[in-house]
């Protein structure tokens, strides 16, 4: 609605100075009753009133003051470059694409004490969407400190570090033995956790290796297949919901937004929200729209669980797991036997800062 008026407003503004209409003008009664909005506004230029302001053909100008702007600058910024604009660059993968890449990982002391192995560490992390540190010490606190290297980490309902097993202490699946599905976590939260952090401090026993899946890998084939579900899967709004009351724990959660989120002025997708676990009844979806978005969704989950999608990994003692909570899912195998894990959530703007900070694009 305000986008609307200041359209029109401007609009009209842009009609008054194309005819040479001066500053005094606006000073005139009748101008509030043009536009209704209270408008204020302040140059530098000069503090006198008697200025012409005056619209040419290949410029605006007021009181002779002189801006200039280089031809690349304006091409970049305007709104069809930023339309052709990436806002972050990245590598769509699955398993085969991901291994041949060889990404290499980051030793633990290299990412905490230089600039040069942090940097290597989040330029992996932005183009693929995961990454790995290797020789962590396997304690809560190293992993913590490793976190703290590149972000604040996000407290949440589960604490600011957790630390689990199966012992069923919470009434989340992932405090089980079971195999979990692909997913992306918190996604009955408004605004689902950026980046996840595995450290697996002990495992004695079998199974348990993880699964990463690219989401947007999976989307783009959805895209290039079927562009028409692909779109209603940007429209179209579900509810996600936890409920838990366990022991001292009582939370209700709801977070509502559609499955995949893209910026409305590129298409570029940044988000992707999946998680059938935690999906709460489909009231959001209109009675002629819910069959096709059925539809919709099963054309991404097929994509989603096709194995050559697949990546799976044993997340082992000393070796820390990066994980962008806003593009790749993860799952797990079922497991026997005693096994501990810690991690955390990072706020995702942090991360990002650390990255521009370092020159690169993100």
């Amino acid at each position: 609605m305000w986008c609307f008026r200041l359209s029109h407003l401007h609009g009209r503004l842009q009609n008054l100075l194309s005819r040479g209409v001066t500053c005094s003008a606006f000073q005139q009664p009748n101008f509030k009753s043009l536009f209704p909005l209270a408008i204020r506004w302040h140059h530098t230029a000069s503090k006198s009133l008697n200025c012409a302001w005056q619209q040419h053909e290949d410029h605006f100008g007021p009181d002779g003051h002189v801006t200039k702007y280089d031809l690349d600058w304006l091409v970049k910024n305007s709104y069809e470059g930023q339309k052709q604009k990436v806002i972050q660059p990245r590598i769509l993968w699955n398993a085969e694409i991901y291994q041949q890449a060889q990404v290499p990982s980051v030793d633990f002391q290299s990412f905490l004490e230089t600039n040069d192995g942090l940097k290597n560490f989040l330029q992996n992390f932005l183009l693929y969407g995961i990454a790995f540190v290797e020789n962590v010490p396997p304690t809560q606190e190293h992993t913590e400190k490793l976190a703290e290297r590149i972000s604040l980490i996000r407290e949440t309902i589960y604490g600011r570090m957790w630390y689990f097993t199966s012992d069923f202490s919470r009434g989340d699946t992932a405090y089980t033995k079971l195999a979990l599905d692909r997913h992306t976590d918190t996604a009955y939260f408004q605004e689902p956790c950026g980046i996840q952090v595995f450290h697996c401090l002990k495992h004695e026993g079998t199974g348990g290796r993880t699964l990463l899946v690219d989401g947007f890998y999976a989307a783009d084939q959805v895209l290039q297949k079927a562009p028409e579900e692909f779109e209603l899967l940007t429209k179209v709004p579900l509810r996600h919901e936890y409920i838990e009351n366990v022991g001292e724990c009582h939370n209700h959660m709801i977070g509502v937004g559609p499955v995949l989120n893209t910026y409305p002025w590129n298409k570029e997708l940044y988000l992707i929200r999946y998680n059938n676990y935690d999906r709460a009844v489909i009231n959001t979806v209109p009675y002629d729209v819910v069959h096709r978005w059925y539809t919709a969704h099963r054309t991404l989950t097929v994509e989603l669980r096709r194995p050559e999608n697949e990546f799976w990994v044993k997340l082992k003692p000393g070796r820390v797991l990066f994980i962008d909570n806003w593009r790749v899912l993860h799952g797990r195998e079922s497991f026997t036997g005693y096994r501990q894990l810690c991690g955390c959530y990072l706020t995702r703007d942090d991360v990002l800062n650390t990255a521009r900070l370092l020159g690169l694009q993100a």
